[in-house]
Order: C-alpha cells, then structure tokens, then sequence
C-alpha cells in the first residue's frame, strides 16, 4: 500500500532534517519529541463542560491521576455513559496534556464522559505496572459512579497503540473476574503481539514512523525481563479472547503492526465476539492524533465518537 501523499510529506520532512528517531534517544528526549509533536499537530481544544483532575488512591504507592471531561452537551446533573481512556506511547512516552484535544473531541462528539488515565510509564515503572493502573482507573470508576454522575452499566474503554493493548487486557481482566461488565472497546491500532513476523511488520519496519528498531527499544524497556509471551503484554497469546465486548478497531494502512491487529480481530470474530474494523489507506502509526495535520485523522475520531453513541447511549 503506498503511503498517503499528506504522510509522505510528513515523513520526507522529519527524515530530512535528520531527526533522530525513537530508538536514537534517551526516554527523556523520546518524551520531549512525542509531546512536541503532538502539540504541533493536534487541533485547537474544544472547549467542554468541565474538566477536573481526579486523585485515585493506589494505597501505599500514593495515587493514580486521571482526568475527567464532560461533554459540552451536558448538564450539570446528568448521568452520562462513560469511556475510559489510554494513552498511546509504546508505555514509555505519552501523558494526559498531549491526548487532551483527543479527549475532549471524544467527549464532545459521543456525548458521553471521558477519564484519560495517566497510567505509570516505563522504564521507570515496567509491566505490569501499567496494567495494575489501568485495572485500577476503571474499579476506581465504577465503584463511584455516583461521584462521577456518570452509569456504571455503559462503560467503554479505549486506547491507541500501548493504550490499546491496555483496554485490552483490562477487558480480559475484568471478563475473566465478572466484572465490571463493559459496553464497549475502542482501539486504535493496538499492540496486539510482541514478537510477530507478519508482513506488514517487515513492509513497513523502516521508513514509516514506527520502525522495528524502536519497536523493539519500546518493548525492552516495558519488559526488562523478555517475558512477551504474557499474554497481558501480548493479548493475541491469551487462552481465550470470547467473551469481550463489541469493539471498534480503527488501523492505518502503512503500519507495521496492522497485520497483528488484522489477525487478533479475525480471532475474536472466530470466537464469537463482534469486530467494527476501519482501515485508513495510507495512513501511518500515530495519526489518529494529528488532526491539524491529517484530515483523515479528524475522520478517524468521528468514527471512533460514533461508535461510542451507537454502543452507550442505547438504553
């Protein structure tokens, strides 16, 4: 697939200028990098209802800080479903400020509320403590429901990239244990699998923003210890995948790991779960933030709000 004139313009320009990629740069840099660009790319903040800054109490490790947004359609007293977000960034870089235009445009467009969960990072924290969190973040949320003004009955989780494996081993996690029960999983390009040989990964491994060498400096710093065949690092190796929720599953055509994404969604289907898959020709990991940049980006996240009315504002 060839790569969308927009996106090659993108890449011709990081690549000219000799920009050092993921895997050239210490975690504090790749941090700075990702947040730069971001921030550069985004669109301008929708205004919304409320936005508040939510403590979660993590017992002796001090607390989980997440943050809340109300739609701009919302009054002040209204329960609301609710999506339960994580961030992208390979578990390493990526925070709550530079996925903050994302969240209020999903909030707005859904009608629904939004907690965008500042998960712990790696290396600092490796697996699984970024699993613990995001278990965590939806207890937290359910538990007080009433605090929230939002329904524990129509609860969704989502996430791009790292924060889409994320949604997906809390999903497995909170099936496996009964609850809560969820309406709903939004995942834009998920890591599926750690250690893959599918094309896509060799297509589009160099060249295309994600490239094997950072995968891999991703992955050695959530997983110091080479255990990725955990299956709450790779969900694709969990014993069963039925039973999860209807999901959307947005990807983008020259990313190396849409062909995982491909093969896990084909799984849940042969095991009875319902799959929604969007495909973005031309598109590289990454965009679904970039809507100053990409329109098709901008597509992508009214595809994503949509989904989210049709699965939680039913009764």
């Amino acid at each position: 697939m060839s790569l969308d004139p927009q996106a090659r313009a993108l890449l011709d320009m990081v690549y000219r200028i000799g920009a050092p990629r993921f895997h050239e740069l210490s975690v504090d840099q790749a941090r700075r990098s990702m947040e730069k660009l971001l921030f550069a790319f985004r669109p301008d903040a929708p205004a919304v209802a409320s936005v508040t800054e939510v403590p979660i109490p993590r017992g002796h490790d001090g607390v989980l800080l997440a943050r809340y947004y109300r739609p701009i359609s919302a009054e002040p007293d209204a329960t609301l479903p609710l999506l339960v977000y994580y961030h992208g960034g390979g578990w390493c870089i990526g925070d709550v400020n530079s996925y903050d235009v994302a969240c209020r445009e999903l909030a707005n467009l859904s009608h629904c509320a939004v907690v965008s969960v500042e998960y712990r990072l790696a290396p600092e924290h490796p697996f699984p403590a970024a699993i613990h969190d995001a278990l965590l973040a939806l207890d937290w949320v359910t538990d007080n429901a009433d605090l929230l003004s939002i329904d524990p009955a129509k609860v969704a989780l989502g996430g791009d990239s790292a924060g889409g494996n994320l949604a997906i081993v809390t999903a497995l996690q909170a099936r496996d244990r009964g609850g809560p029960a969820l309406r709903h999983l939004l995942l834009v390009y998920p890591s599926t699998e750690m250690i893959s040989n599918r094309p896509s990964r060799s297509t589009y491994g160099d060249g295309y923003f994600l490239d094997r060498e950072s995968l891999v400096w991703f992955y050695s710093r959530y997983l110091p210890q080479g255990n990725t065949d955990d299956w709450r690092a790779s969900p694709m190796l969990a014993s069963s995948l039925a039973g999860l929720p209807p999901m959307t599953l947005l990807t983008a055509g020259c990313d190396p790991l849409t062909d995982d994404c491909l093969a896990f969604a084909e799984r849940v289907r042969q095991e009875g779960g319902a799959v929604d898959h969007r495909n973005f020709e031309g598109m590289v990991h990454g965009f679904f933030t970039l809507g100053k940049y990409f329109h098709q980006a901008n597509d992508a996240v009214g595809i994503a709000a949509e989904s989210l009315r049709s699965a939680l504002l039913a009764p």
